[in-house]
C-alpha cells in the first residue's frame, strides 16, 4: 500500500518564495521546510534579537503541525540553521521552553548566508 503525498499550505506560516511546499505530509510523517522568522500576517522579518527570531520560527513550525494534525511531541528531528553560532545559548533557551517534553533529535549547523539574511532557519520532521 503506497501513502499519497500531501502539501500542507496554511495562511498562518510564510508561503513558499520558490518550487516547495511549506511542509510534506506522507503516511503517518509529516516534513516541515525550513522556516525563517518571517511573520505570515504582516510579511515582516521579525529579527529584533535571535530570541524573538527563534520564537518566530517555532510559531510558524507550531502552526504547520497543528494544521496537519501533529503537535511538538511529535517533532522526532529538528535542523536548525544559523549565520551566527554566537547565538547557540540563546536559541537553546527559546528552543527549550518549545520543546518541554523528550527532546527531539537534532543538528545545529552555523551556514554563510540564509533566505532574506535572516539570523535563523529551522526544519523538522514529526511523525505519528
Amino acid at each position: 500500500m503506497t501513502s499519497t503525498k500531501k502539501a500542507i499550505q496554511i495562511p498562518n506560516a510564510p508561503a513558499p518564495v520558490g518550487p516547495y511546499s511549506q511542509a510534506i505530509l506522507k503516511g503517518h510523517t509529516l516534513y516541515i521546510s525550513g522556516q525563517i522568522p518571517l511573520n505570515p500576517q504582516t510579511g515582516s522579518l521579525e529579527i529584533t534579537t535571535i530570541a524573538v527570531a527563534t520564537q518566530r520560527v517555532l510559531e510558524n513550525i507550531e502552526n504547520l503541525l497543528t494544521e496537519a494534525g501533529f503537535d511538538k511531541d511529535d517533532v522526532v528531528m529538528v535542523s536548525i540553521f544559523l549565520k551566527d553560532l554566537n547565538d547557540f545559548q540563546v536559541v537553546n533557551e527559546t528552543y527549550a521552553a518549545f520543546f518541554s517534553g523528550v527532546a527531539p533529535a537534532r543538528q545545529t549547523v552555523e551556514v554563510a548566508r540564509l533566505p532574506l539574511d535572516v539570523p535563523i532557519e529551522i526544519s523538522c520532521i514529526a511523525q505519528k
